[in-house]
């Protein structure tokens, strides 16, 4: 079935489903706030994984948060996956909106009674959809948030070219500003935060003895305070860092909750990072961001917003996407501690 425009009459209620990476979910919100201007009295919901739910958490434009707990295949458990259709069906959605790709998304919003269902005609699920959009090699070559937009487009509906945006409550950074206090810093004291890891895989980790390099001079040269970010699953790179530091920095890694994490993220004045969902988390707080790019493809995926710097070495076999490099992880390793401190100085002096 071909895509076609969205009748806007009658549809009071609409289905949002979430991107799974956190990453991918902020590079939604420019798509996600078209929705709501599209449709300015509809109610709208977003269903999500429980690790992205953070992101949309506080968002004007949402009305409530609907999770989706088990996952990592094709399809959910049948005991969660029959509970979330009840959950759809029972609020009688007009439209769903699928930013998820995979088939299950279709599923979910048909079984539910979702009257019309709209997304890429990805994953075999074109037959479950009202209207179903081809996924053309002009989508597939622009920034993910363009890629988002387009799907919006395509329906016939109106969408502006824009940075995502996170949005805290007033006692969310009230909060991060006290830990900050509670921490040993001084209001007023330049904050640097380091986030040396990245799910995705070890091809994506610039090395961590550099971050900690990075640290330790921003210490000595700015008086800095440093915080190190990253969640359960990285601490030991986390400790790496600081391990390596000869100057003293915060390990926050797995010591807070996203939400937590992205209050934290906003009281830095310089946030350095690999490819990450944390990078886009910064991005979206408007915090001045150094992102570090090996094997991913910034023009894809890259950070979004006036205050960003990325530095990378293009190499013959990038971007190869890979998790882990097969070779000798060239791309990464070329990139020097010189490189990364001048954009971070740049970076000050401009902001």
């Amino acid at each position: 079935m071909n895509s076609k425009r969205i009748d806007r009459t009658g549809i009071n209620r609409i289905l949002v489903r979430s991107t799974n990476w956190v990453g991918d979910a902020v590079m939604t919100l420019p798509a996600l706030e078209a929705v709501k201007e599209n449709f300015p009295g509809s109610i709208i919901s977003v269903l999500a994984k429980p690790w992205v739910e953070p992101v949309f958490r506080s968002h004007p434009a949402i009305h409530e948060i609907l999770i989706i707990r088990k996952g990592g295949g094709a399809f959910t458990g049948l005991g969660e996956l029959l509970r979330v259709i009840r959950s759809v069906r029972k609020r009688s959605f007009d439209l769903a909106i699928l930013f998820q790709n995979a088939f299950e998304a279709a599923l979910i919003s048909w079984a539910g009674g979702v009257r019309l269902r709209a997304g890429y005609n990805t994953d075999g699920r074109g037959v479950l959809l009202t209207h179903s959009v081809a996924r053309t090699r002009d989508v597939l070559d622009v920034h993910q948030v363009e890629y988002y937009l387009s799907l919006l487009q395509r329906l016939g509906l109106k969408t502006v070219k824009k940075d995502p945006v996170i949005h805290l409550s007033t006692e969310e950074r009230a909060v991060a500003e006290q830990r900050l206090r509670d921490f040993g810093m001084k209001d007023g004291a330049v904050v640097v935060g380091l986030n040396a890891g990245a799910i995705f895989g070890g091809a994506k980790r610039w090395a961590p003895e550099r971050f900690a390099t990075i640290g330790d001079r921003a210490v000595e040269e700015w008086g800095a305070r440093v915080l190190v970010f990253g969640s359960a699953g990285e601490r030991q790179i986390g400790k790496r860092v600081i391990r390596t530091m000869s100057q003293a920095a915060t390990d926050l890694c797995g010591r807070t909750s996203l939400r937590e994490a992205i209050a934290l993220v906003s009281m830095c004045d310089i946030f350095v990072t690999n490819d990450s969902g944390l990078m886009h988390v910064a991005s979206a707080l408007n915090v001045p961001t150094v992102a570090v790019f090996g094997p991913t493809d910034q023009v894809a995926t890259g950070p979004r917003g006036q205050r960003i710097r990325v530095v990378n070495h293009r190499v013959h076999c990038s971007p190869c996407l890979k998790p882990e490099c097969p070779t000798d992880h060239q791309c990464m390793t070329g990139i020097g501690v010189e490189e990364v401190w001048k954009e971070m100085q740049d970076l000050r002096n401009d902001f």
